[in-house]
């Protein structure tokens, strides 16, 4: 499993990042965790609002910073 985090580096991004992260502990599931903050490669993933989620190369969220149970959630959906 691939789970991006999109956005430019700032306060709303990480910790997306580290909700994320908190979320693959609780669940145990093995994903590898890409930051990415190029401009021109959030747009391509059709990221309009940072910070975006991206799970497998669904968009799950963008715009929002969700919480480790909603990201658990869409985990195990994906797994």
């Amino acid at each position: 499993m691939i789970i991006k985090v999109l956005g430019k580096g700032c306060k709303n991004c990480s910790r997306l990042e580290d909700n994320v992260n908190i979320a693959l502990k609780e669940t145990g599931i093995d994903a590898t965790v890409e930051k990415v903050t190029d401009l021109d490669a959030i747009i391509e993933h059709g990221i309009m609002k940072t910070p975006g989620l991206i799970i497998d190369d669904t968009v799950i969220s963008q715009g929002k910073i969700l919480s480790p149970n909603k990201i658990q959630a869409h985990l195990t959906k994906s797994s």
